[in-house]
């Protein structure tokens, strides 16, 4: 029996940041090893002990601190990911991982990533950030580099807003993390 793929879920500072704990459920569920590293802008929405307690591992929400050992957690994780899920990723996140500003957790375990490691990433913002030509850049140049996209979809923003910016449903980012870790 092989041992279970590890996904390293990141989850920035978006509204969208709870269905990010129905996700980490889901996705342990199926099996996977869920390691989840927060943003210090996503523990304003939601609190570590969730995801700790539906991943069933400790969570990651500062660079410096870190586990028991002598390896850093960042790299430790980024070396055992078989896949790094970002969901919700907000327009910030999307500008430092396309430029490489490596200044917290997910952006370091991002730029340290294995070469065998796959980058699946779930936009979650308003219509209008989503639109902006420098977002749009910055999506393009994580294509060019393999990133894969999921979303967002439309509906009605957490703004008020109707437009294209919603996190997709988390059923359908977990069939795709699933399909693309067999």
């Amino acid at each position: 029996m092989s041992e279970p793929k590890t996904i390293v879920l990141g989850v920035t500072g978006s509204i969208a940041a709870y269905k990010a704990a129905d996700l980490a459920s889901l996705l342990t569920k199926r099996g996977y090893n869920v390691h989840v590293v927060m943003t210090a802008d996503a523990l304003r929405f939601i609190t570590p002990l969730a995801f700790k307690t539906l991943s069933r591992h400790p969570v990651v929400t500062d660079l410096y601190e870190e586990e028991e050992g002598w390896k850093p957690t960042h790299i430790r994780l980024a070396d055992d990911a078989d896949l790094l899920l970002i969901a919700p990723a907000t327009a910030n996140n999307l500008a430092k991982l396309a430029t490489g500003l490596a200044d917290d957790a997910l952006t370091c375990i991002a730029l340290a990533l294995n070469s065998k490691a796959k980058l699946l990433i779930g936009p979650a913002m308003n219509g209008k950030m989503w639109s902006h030509l420098a977002t749009q850049h910055n999506v393009a140049v994580l294509k060019e580099r393999g990133a894969e996209f999921i979303g967002p979809e439309e509906g009605l923003l957490s703004c008020g807003y109707d437009g294209l910016g919603r996190l997709w449903g988390v059923d359908k980012i977990a069939d795709r993390a699933s399909e693309m870790l067999s």
